[in-house]
């Protein structure tokens, strides 16, 4: 799409041609439907950037969180330490972050589906259908989520459930599967590049996972907020852009 043509966001799909795509010189229709899938709170924040250019074109954006992740935080970070409790702080830090990135409350919704022992979401009928109801209402164009190869048992079923959801969805969306810590490959369809501007608008947005922050200094020597730009740093690096930061994403 170029400036000043007019495109049905009904209909837009990312465009064909060299790979990978650059997100950042991409010119999006106002009025997309963008759905982040996102297993967990903090995980719409690791493509805060490329959310960023979309909103501001005008995108419509929902937030759709699947689990709480109470096995995500720390017992001393949460007073009392329950599941209940520790839930209710990492929703409370995303919706903080939702804030600053200018998401109203009603953008964002958090499933609370149920978890098996550790912590993790159980991959039962009922849960899938509860992601199916949501997105087939919102009928989005493109959707975020993390990509299937991943060491993380949650990134890799939401990732099988959208191979399902996709296929019945009207007028077939399009996926950006990202890059986490955790990713362990991926095909490198697509880039948003980004500068030190936006790096430190990014890095704010992670802080406000505080319980993340904390678990990350104490477990592994690094802030949350260093432990996603690294990446970032990575990403530009292994394409050899210019730019010091880039998102890095496979189309699905």
């Amino acid at each position: 799409m170029t400036q000043g043509e007019k495109v049905n966001p009904g209909t837009w799909r990312l465009p064909e041609g060299p790979r990978p795509l650059r997100l950042d010189l991409l010119v999006f229709p106002p009025g997309l439907s963008v759905l982040v899938l996102a297993p967990h709170p903090d995980d719409f924040d690791e493509t805060g950037v490329t959310l960023r250019r979309l909103h501001e074109s005008g995108a419509r954006i929902r937030l759709l969180v699947c689990s709480s992740s109470a096995n995500g935080v720390d017992d001393a970070g949460c007073v009392p330490p329950t599941d209940e409790d520790k839930a209710a702080l990492r929703e409370r830090e995303q919706l903080d972050s939702a804030a600053f990135f200018g998401l109203g409350g009603e953008q964002t919704k958090f499933l609370r589906l149920p978890v098996k022992e550790g912590g993790y979401l159980k991959d039962d009928p009922a849960s899938y259908c509860a992601v199916e109801a949501e997105a087939a209402e919102f009928r989005p164009r493109l959707v975020f989520l993390p990509h299937g190869r991943d060491t993380n048992p949650d990134h890799r079923l939401v990732y099988a459930w959208w191979i399902r959801l996709k296929t019945i969805l009207r007028e077939e969306p399009q996926a950006l599967l990202f890059r986490d810590p955790k990713t362990i490959s991926l095909r490198e369809d697509a880039v948003c590049a980004f500068g030190g501007d936006a790096a430190s608008w990014k890095r704010t947005l992670l802080l406000f996972h505080r319980s993340q922050q904390a678990r990350n200094l104490r477990t592994r020597g690094s802030g949350f907020d260093e432990r996603i730009l690294e990446v970032n740093r990575d990403s530009a690096a292994r394409l050899g852009l210019a730019e010091p930061f880039a998102e890095l994403f496979e189309i699905g």
